[in-house]
């Protein structure tokens, strides 16, 4: 109580408290920055939509090319199979003994060998 000793008699009253002046509420369109949100988010979600649509749209082309690969390569797998049936036919068609019987079913005969003869052409020197 040494406060009261220099001030006898007096006893200080407490500060009265201010109390702290209110902000003014300043009038403000609250439906401007919701409608700004409300059109960003809107802006926001059509936009991943289409990437979404771009993504799907890319993966169903993907998915037709290799469609289109794989039915090629079975047609290839099969003309490389016709190909060697083919070439088959052609070599047993084309063979010695086959040509043979062919002859004889015409009434060819082999020439003997002693009837053979060659015929010079030109002069050699």
């Amino acid at each position: 109580m040494a406060a009261l000793d220099w001030f006898p008699g007096e006893v200080a009253a407490p500060a009265p408290v201010r109390a702290r002046p209110r902000p003014r509420a300043v009038p403000r369109a609250r439906t401007r920055p919701r409608q700004r949100r409300l059109r960003g988010g809107i802006v926001w979600i059509g936009l991943f939509a289409a990437v979404l649509a771009g993504v799907v749209a890319l993966n169903v082309a993907v998915l037709r090319v290799n469609m289109d690969v794989s039915r090629l390569d079975r047609q290839q797998l099969e003309l490389q199979a016709q190909n060697a049936a083919l070439s088959s036919e052609v070599s047993s068609a084309a063979s010695a003994q086959r040509i043979e019987q062919a002859a004889h079913r015409l009434g060819y005969v082999p020439a003997p060998a002693s009837d053979t003869s060659y015929i010079r052409l030109g002069q050699e020197k």
